[in-house]
């Protein structure tokens, strides 16, 4: 632009050239060198300015004429003009926020998305790892062994499991929010993985089975079962060290067992132990062929052939040996080897149970005998 020639070559919008004149006005009342001048400028719009300028005033008066862009009727205002054009172009141009090419985003991998599943129950991460919905469902039961379960089927390569307990189908507050919430629950996992999650309270809810269903009807399901009278010990085990912690009382376990003589109907670790009557439920909806019994003594006496099964019913590449469980003396449970690391589990598993009379005892495997005698013949 050819400031330097009096501004004959330039065409300037009335706004733009408002603001020139303006900064003029700053420029030359900062000054004092500079004494108050009037300005006329004339612009070739069709509009016409006089702007005057004074050392604390500064007014507008327009009007209409056709004309040069601009006369300076002063040399020396004409060089300060210059200078004052410059600098108002300077400052334009530092208070104008710049106008980005493209959507400004943040640096740096997206979050993980929690959006609704994809068509096939997946959300994706950019590391080529997603989350998806699980394949197998460790269902039950309660003090069974379910944890134990799933960390020694977290040892194969191809799978990734849930560490918490996500009870999605059995607690309402879980399952209104959606299999986009339950999917969000669920471990990052390659493509070629197969995801597990474990929630024992799904074996003993009449609910499950049909919500399960309609999720996915061809599930692989793992069910991890006791002798029902030790299941029923662990499970008060369990309680009665919660209760201790927690500096709670306590009921001696004779008397949450047996009520007037008879076995205590009414004691919801009874009930769990139940298995012919749950399993029951589950059958209406899924066929044995998609349901795998663990034996859970057999898993705590000796995991690796157990193991062995679980994996031929899941039909993954065998993978694990013996070399990947030992036992721990110290806890009296075997631990888990995992290339070259060792681990066991929570000290609060394999807790001594409380004694219980042995004629406590009789009824109760009196009392599981023929309920027992059922699942076995299913």
């Amino acid at each position: 632009m050819a400031f330097a020639s009096g501004l004959t070559d330039s065409v300037l919008l009335p706004s733009v050239a408002k603001l020139f004149a303006l900064r003029f006005c700053q420029f030359n009342n900062a000054i004092p060198a500079l004494s108050p001048q009037v300005i006329h400028f004339h612009y070739a719009l069709g509009t016409n300015t006089d702007f005057t300028c004074q050392l604390l005033n500064c007014s507008f008066n327009e009007g209409y004429s056709f004309g040069a862009l601009a006369r300076l009727k002063s040399s020396r205002v004409r060089t300060s003009l210059m200078a004052a054009m410059l600098l108002g172009l300077l400052l334009f141009a530092m208070q104008s926020p710049p106008i980005p090419s493209r959507p400004m985003t943040d640096e740096g991998p997206p979050l993980p998305s929690t959006s609704s599943p994809t068509d096939n129950g997946a959300n994706s991460h950019p590391n080529g790892t997603l989350q998806q919905l699980p394949q197998i469902i460790i269902i039950g039961v309660r003090k069974g062994g379910t944890r134990a379960l799933i960390e020694m089927l977290s040892l194969h390569s191809t799978v990734a499991a849930a560490q918490n307990e996500v009870h999605f189908f059995d607690w309402e507050s879980h399952f209104q929010k959606g299999l986009p919430w339950y999917l969000s629950q669920m471990p990052y996992a390659f493509p070629d993985q197969l995801t597990v999650e474990k929630t024992p309270a799904y074996f003993t809810s009449s609910k499950v089975p049909k919500r399960m269903y309609e999720m996915n009807p061809d599930i692989k399901l793992l069910l991890i079962l006791r002798d029902p009278t030790e299941r029923v010990l662990s499970d008060y085990t369990q309680v009665f060290y919660n209760r201790l912690q927690k500096h709670k009382r306590y009921q001696p376990i004779e008397s949450v067992l047996v009520k007037d003589g008879e076995i205590n109907l009414g004691y919801k670790a009874l009930n769990r132990s139940l298995y012919y009557v749950h399993m029951q439920n589950w059958l209406q909806y899924f066929p044995l062929k998609s349901i795998h019994v663990v034996d859970g003594d057999e898993l705590i006496r000796d995991p690796f052939p157990e193991m062995k099964k679980v994996e031929t019913f899941l039909k993954l590449e065998p993978q694990l040996n013996g070399s990947n469980f030992y036992f721990n003396k110290t806890k009296g449970f075997y631990c888990l080897r995992d290339h070259g690391q060792e681990r066991c589990l929570h000290d609060s598993k394999g807790r001594a149970h409380p004694h219980v009379a042995p004629a406590i005892l009789q009824k109760l495997y009196k009392f599981f005998h023929e309920p027992n005698k059922k699942f076995f013949e299913l």
